[in-house]
């Protein structure tokens, strides 16, 4: 069994001028990269953008991205087509989406981002989009509670669910031929690994490196998280 958790917390974000290009303010914390890891990570971070801020279009070439958003009211540009998002909305950007995102609301919007690496990219290797004009996807997870993301990335990501647990409960988690990486969202509790205990509380953010065993345990209040797998390749563990 590995023990390396790899933890994260929104605690001092830095802040961001002219994010994608455009002009104003925003936080930004990174949570995990692929140090450490085995799988097709680039990176898992967080986000915020004031009442009117807006995340510039842009477009990945090399990468798959998800969005998933924590709080307040957005409009998600997909190639040109806007889409109202809001928490629990999901987005799936595929390679060669361009996307942006606005903040419509009079609250502050914060999501997660979580960034995947392709080896071709999107210009080399226009991915197969099945009929569709965008390879992009949006999602309500909080009325699915999971989606296979194989719909419309072409990588390795296997799951994205959002998981409860109640009061006391307990539940194992093993990196075996896969990697996660889980958000605190809502309640409290902790997750251990050998002789590790992490508290979990909203914004705290654990990575699971391939090999890693651990329990997450529910508080008095019960617990819900965000969680992705990730399938690693051959991968036993090292």
């Amino acid at each position: 069994m590995r023990e390396g958790l790899i933890i994260g917390d929104l605690e001092e974000p830095s802040v961001v001028h002219g994010v994608h290009g455009t002009t104003g303010l925003s936080q930004w914390k990174c949570l995990a990269r692929r140090t450490g890891l085995f799988g097709a990570w680039e990176a898992v971070e967080w986000a915020w953008i004031p009442p009117g801020g807006i995340s510039g279009e842009h477009m990945h070439t090399r990468t798959e991205e998800i969005y998933f958003i924590l709080s307040g009211r957005g409009e998600m540009t997909l190639d040109g087509r806007p889409h109202p998002v809001g928490p629990g909305s999901l987005i799936l950007t595929g390679l060669g989406t361009r996307h942006g995102l606005r903040n419509i609301g009079d609250e502050g919007l914060g999501w997660l981002v979580i960034e995947l690496s392709r080896p071709a990219t999107a210009l080399r290797n226009p991915p197969e989009r099945g009929g569709r004009d965008v390879n992009a996807e949006v999602f309500n997870l909080r009325q699915r509670g999971e989606v296979d993301p194989r719909s419309t990335f072409t990588g390795p990501l296997r799951s994205i669910r959002l998981v409860k647990l109640e009061p006391g409960r307990k539940s194992p988690l093993a990196a075996t031929g896969v990697e996660h990486t889980l958000f605190t969202l809502d309640g409290s509790g902790e997750i251990t690994s050998g002789e590790a205990v992490v508290p979990l509380k909203y914004g705290v953010s654990v990575t699971l490196p391939l090999g890693t065993e651990t329990v997450i345990t529910a508080g008095a209040g019960g617990l819900e998280y965000f969680l992705a797998s990730l399938e690693v390749p051959g991968g036993g563990a090292p």
